[in-house]
């Protein structure tokens, strides 16, 4: 990406941090990742793809949240415990008979994002599995209690993974 289109999709993260990525990166022609590392530094941590399966073995402690993945013709969303995975036959497969299962491929992760930001008039924070096409796998958000507020236990819990996985310099 030239440095004059980098300052522009900084800029307009600046001003709208709470487009849907996505959206973005498809009109600005770049990747969701390229769209996640322009938003304000204050949004935004980043750590190692090899974090994949620390960071899903800590979200399966966190109790109901919202999987997100989203591509060009769907939204699915699952709310909902993340079942327990573990690592086999090449997959990180999550270890669940109904509801919630299937088998991720860890090693094509290539960041994991942890955003804060507001979206739809709340503040919003969730994680981002990034690939190594500098796309977005799947998105696991914080969730929310009954006032719809961002639930205290949960965002402490994913700003500990954060400084686990991408601390601050």
């Amino acid at each position: 990406m030239l440095s004059t289109e980098l300052a522009e999709l900084k800029a307009h993260m600046a001003e709208n941090p709470g487009a849907v990525i996505e959206d973005v990166a498809r009109q600005r022609k770049v990747t969701p990742r390229a769209v996640i590392e322009a938003l304000p530094p204050q949004m935004l941590r980043l750590g190692a793809g090899s974090e994949f399966a620390a960071a899903m073995r800590d979200i399966v402690e966190w109790g109901e949240v919202t999987l997100i993945v989203h591509t060009d013709d769907a939204i699915f969303e699952f709310t909902g415990a993340i079942p327990a995975g573990e690592i086999g036959r090449g997959y990180f497969n999550l270890m669940q008979p109904k509801g919630l299962h299937g088998h991720l491929r860890h090693d094509r992760c290539g960041g994991v994002a942890f955003v804060e930001r507001p979206f739809m008039g709340k503040q919003s924070a969730f994680i981002a599995f990034l690939n190594v096409d500098g796309g977005i796998m799947f998105k696991v958000f914080v969730g929310r209690d009954e006032m719809r507020a961002l639930r205290a236990d949960q965002l402490a819990r994913f700003k500990a993974l954060a400084d686990r996985i991408a601390p601050t310099a």
